[in-house]
């Protein structure tokens, strides 16, 4: 007889969120600003690129899809995108990558304030279903604690942070309740500041800003919202990392995993010291976490194979229990419009993903098969490492 748990075994695996856009698109986007595309002519291709990259999205046979965050000009400044209440001609937060290129934030520039949101992730989900009804579709926001960036060094007169922080809040929690009530089947929130604030300030102060700040967010919502939710950590994904140097587990992975959230999305395939990351996993995590282990390097070229995969999955299910195991890809392919990539590699690397995962998926039913359910040695002490 084969026990229920065996049958039930399923081990999720799903998208970060963006996907490269396709160069049409960047060639309309450019058409837009040199004045020879109108705006419903630009409109009309952002469509295609969403309906190609959902096509190619479900040849990958991933049962959770995103939009490829294709409309959004970068997974960070996408809710104020030519808002009216930064100032374009300065600069704010910066942030370093490796290889010495900078991405910069907008600043508040103190002008039609209240702070509000000149755009919410809702409208694409609902652009998204109306091209895809028969895939689950997660909804990537930003973080609160990223958007606390874009507050100037220097007070405003007239706007003071608390004031900001109480609005931001607001604005967060509107574009996540958005989002669900659109049909996202999940919301994941983007936090790669978290590893970076480790490296401006190592005391991790400035981190527990972030997590206190993330977790005023959270307490917002009901206990069924919340099992909807999930936040994504990594050390950046633009060509480059800006924190990879960041030790993983001395503050940063305990801080997270103390969030009131239990769908937790981590970096993973592209760190060396996998084994102490594991432990310090399998030592902080919560009962009824889910922990999606990254397992595709987004920064490499190189395709992973779905025995790498396998074997991955497999090393992860020697310290955590395999009903809290999930996959991911470590970070999203393209988070700026203008990082390109073969969409051909980046999508094969996902259907390697998905297939490594379920061929990882087999192997523990079959070793769980083995034993009697009141025997199971490979379960009970997989299930006891917590």
């Amino acid at each position: 007889m084969i026990s229920n748990r065996i049958i039930d075994l399923v081990i999720p695996s799903e998208p970060i969120g963006s996907i490269p856009r396709p160069q049409y698109l960047l060639d309309a986007v450019r058409d837009y600003y040199d004045g020879k595309l109108g705006k419903d002519g630009l409109t009309e291709v952002y469509f295609q690129s969403v309906r190609d990259t959902i096509h190619d999205f479900i040849g990958t046979g991933s049962k959770v899809i995103t939009d490829g965050e294709q409309w959004k000009p970068n997974f960070i400044t996408y809710p104020i995108f030519g808002s009216n209440q930064v100032d374009p001609d300065q600069s704010g937060f910066t942030i370093p990558f490796q290889d010495g290129h900078v991405r910069r934030l907008p600043v508040l520039s103190g002008k039609n304030l209240p702070f509000k949101y000149k755009l919410y992730a809702s409208e694409y989900i609902r652009k998204a279903k109306a091209i895809c009804s028969t895939h689950a579709i997660k909804q990537p926001v930003i973080s609160v604690s990223a958007m606390s960036l874009i507050y100037p060094a220097n007070p405003l007169e007239k706007y003071s942070r608390d004031q900001f922080i109480e609005d931001m809040l607001n604005e967060v929690e509107k574009d996540i309740r958005g989002c669900l009530e659109a049909g996202a089947d999940t919301v994941q929130i983007d936090a790669t500041e978290a590893r970076l604030s480790l490296k401006l300030d190592p005391s991790g102060e400035l981190l527990k800003k972030f997590i206190n700040l993330n977790n005023r967010l959270l307490n917002r919502f009901s206990d069924k919202d919340i099992s909807r939710i999930g936040i994504h950590s990594c050390p950046g994904g633009d060509r480059c990392y800006h924190s990879a140097d960041v030790d993983y587990c001395r503050l940063l992975l305990p801080s997270l995993l103390k969030l009131r959230l239990s769908r937790f999305y981590l970096e993973f395939a592209a760190e060396k010291n996998k084994h102490s990351i594991l432990q310090c996993i399998k030592e902080n995590m919560k009962p009824g976490d889910i922990i999606f282990f990254g397992v595709i390097n987004v920064i490499d070229p190189r395709v992973e194979s779905p025995e790498e995969v396998r074997d991955l999955v497999l090393e992860i299910a020697k310290y955590i229990p395999i009903n809290q195991i999930g996959t991911c890809d470590d970070c999203g392919f393209s988070p700026f419009g203008d990082d390109i990539k073969s969409r051909e590699i980046v999508f094969q690397k996902i259907k390697n993903r998905i297939t490594g995962t379920k061929m990882a998926e087999d192997i523990l039913k079959q070793l769980l098969a083995k034993s009697d359910d009141d025997d199971d040695e490979f379960y009970n002490n997989n299930n006891n490492n917590n």
